[in-house]
């Protein structure tokens, strides 16, 4: 079983479908290798650090600025809503100058953005500091998940759904410092505690990227680039590569740069049943989770009492359970596929807000706290990762960006639906009815999964190697 470099003497690579296959051939990671790999993951975890910052200090906040409920909820779902844009965007930058590159700036724009909403003493300030972790929250998701595809085996494809236990570690790492910062007796400052420290590990993880990211070689192997993607290779893996001449029959010429009018390829051909099922699963997870888990430290409130340190505690119990689900869901991935993981995810969390919403307030403490558990639990092992994980392994490396970037648009609509509405149904017909109503978000997946049967994790094809066809560019006549 070959879990190292395939083999001692130099392999030859002339395009990007050498160098997928060259990384196909692991079935496990080195330790550097490792290391650079979870260092991209790291983004996510600022990522997901970043939206949980304000939510853990949401009610402090609204007292503090005397804030109107629909300026909350222009607030809360301000950093998904920019990132409608700044997903495709960043897909676009990304499939144009490489994954490493948006990622560190990324980083900047997320510290610049902490920082401003920290210092803000009004609306205008905080929004305007949300406006720019939206645009790095966008831009840096859809960049490291392709890139996180891109460094993995197929052997090992479903570890790409750890970014989920990942998010869920970044939103209890942030109540566990808000409680932190509680205990200091910070006031109602503590939102700006909890939201300011998102900005130094930005600058942690700024640094250390820096350092020691490796840009994809098989991004760099559809550009023609073939010298630094053989260097990119020994660096990350030891393989004993160089590169080589293009086949013959292939002329040597620069690649062609795929741009935005390129997107429509994603809804041809074998792309489409594909980009359906990755969208649609990832539009409902961000709706259902962003709706309920987002909010969990209000139904803290609810279930658990007034009391600021009972409820955050006992929001960090419900995502600690997220973590276990999150990490599980790559094991689920690898055993039963990401699509089939989904299905057994869907139904349960269906089940779960029925149960919820007809129960709300009504059943004894213990009994109440387990129904948010099993859908925590059933989202993050399920549904949760596999609408990003799916689309980042769906498509080959030059349009791979374009791929994640449209999914996640479409997952930021259902994050602001969930942030935006949620708060509005819970004010018109209380939270055990809107619970109820939300039931249809995961029968949809559902519905979704049943229909379409693509699945990554279980097909031995070399996207790299797909015959697909991008638009002709038209030359533009003086």
């Amino acid at each position: 079983m070959n879990d190292g470099p395939a083999n001692t003497r130099a392999t030859v690579i002339r395009d990007a479908g050498d160098a997928a296959a060259l990384i196909d051939t692991l079935k496990r990671l080195s330790p550097r290798a490792n290391w650079i790999w979870f260092l991209a993951l790291a983004g996510l975890f600022l990522d997901a650090y970043s939206n949980a910052a304000l939510g853990a200090g949401l009610s402090p906040m609204v007292k503090q600025l005397g804030l109107s409920p629909t300026e909350v909820g222009v607030l809360t779902a301000m950093a998904p809503a920019i990132a409608i844009i700044s997903n495709p965007f960043g897909g676009w930058l990304a499939a144009r100058i490489g994954r490493v590159r948006p990622l560190l700036m990324t980083k900047v724009v997320f510290a610049l953005g902490a920082l401003l909403t920290s210092a803000g003493s009004d609306f205008q300030t905080v929004f305007a500091g949300r406006g720019l972790v939206g645009i790095a929250y966008g831009i840096d998701f859809a960049v490291a998940m392709a890139l996180l595809a891109e460094y993995t085996p197929a052997s090992l494809k479903g570890r790409l759904n750890f970014w989920q236990g990942v998010w869920y570690t970044a939103t209890t790492t942030n109540l566990l410092l808000t409680l932190l910062f509680y205990k200091f007796d910070v006031g109602a400052d503590i939102w700006r505690w909890s939201v300011g420290s998102s900005a130094a590990f930005a600058l942690v993880l700024l640094g250390l990227q820096l350092t020691f990211l490796v840009e994809s070689p098989t991004w760099l192997a559809s550009k023609g680039r073939l010298q630094e993607a053989a260097a990119n290779l020994r660096r990350m893996y030891g393989f004993a590569v160089q590169e080589g001449a293009p086949e013959a029959g292939q002329p040597d010429k620069p690649a062609r740069q795929v741009g935005f009018r390129d997107a429509g390829v994603l809804f041809r051909g074998p792309y489409l049943p594909r980009t359906v099922l990755s969208t649609v699963i990832s539009l409902t997870q961000a709706m259902q989770y962003f709706a309920v888990g987002w909010y969990l430290p209000v139904i803290s409130l609810e279930l658990f009492g007034a009391e600021f340190e009972k409820a955050t505690l006992g929001s960090m119990a419900f995502n600690a359970v997220g973590i276990v689900g999150g990490c599980l869901s790559a094991y689920v991935g690898r055993r039963i596929g990401l699509r089939v993981g989904s299905m057994a995810g869907y139904v349960l969390v269906f089940v779960a807000l029925l149960v919820m919403g007809a129960t709300f307030k009504q059943l004894p403490i213990g009994l109440a706290a387990l129904l948010p558990v099993v859908f925590i639990f059933s989202h993050s092992a399920g549904p949760g990762p596999n609408g990003k994980s799916i689309a980042a392994l769906s498509y080959r490396s030059d349009i791979r960006t374009l791929g994640t970037g449209v999914t996640g648009m479409l997952g930021s609509l259902g994050s602001v639906a969930g942030l935006y509405l949620f708060p509005q149904l819970q004010a018109g017909i209380g939270v055990g009815n809107s619970l109820m109503l939300l039931s249809v978000v995961p029968l949809i997946g559902l519905l979704t999964c049943l229909a379409v049967k693509w699945d990554p994790t279980r097909v031995t094809v070399n996207l790299e190697e797909e015959a697909i066809s991008l638009p002709e560019r038209t030359p533009v006549s003086a």
